[in-house]
C-alpha cells in the first residue's frame, strides 16, 4: 500500500525531486492542507494545491506561530478561506486579495 503523502511517481522513480502531493484531507465541499514548514515557499505551495483542489471550502493548518505568514501567503496566491492552528483552537479567514 502507497503512503497517502507521495505520488505515483515517487513511488516508481524512488525520486523525491519529482513530487506531486495530493491534498491531504478532502471531503466532498471541503479541503484542508497540513503546512508545518513555516517557510513562506512552503506556504504558498500549500495555498496553490488548495486553491487546486477546486473545493469551495478551503482549510489551511499551520502551526499557531506561523498563522500570520500563512494568511500572507494565501493572500498571495489569491485565495479565501480559513486558517486553524494545529490544535484547532484558534481560527482566522483570510479574504482574496484585491
Amino acid at each position: 500500500m502507497r503512503p497517502f503523502w507521495r505520488s505515483y511517481s515517487e513511488q516508481e522513480n524512488g525520486s523525491s525531486t519529482t513530487r506531486n502531493l495530493p491534498i491531504r484531507c478532502t471531503y466532498p465541499r471541503k479541503a484542508s492542507e497540513i503546512e508545518r514548514s513555516g517557510t513562506l515557499a512552503g506556504l504558498e505551495k500549500a495555498a496553490k494545491r488548495l486553491k487546486d483542489s477546486g473545493r469551495p471550502q478551503k482549510v489551511l493548518q499551520v502551526p499557531q506561530k506561523d498563522m500570520a505568514k500563512a494568511a500572507k501567503a494565501m493572500q498571495n496566491v489569491g485565495i479565501s478561506g480559513t486558517i486553524k492552528n494545529m490544535g484547532g483552537t484558534r481560527r482566522r479567514s483570510v479574504t482574496k486579495k484585491k
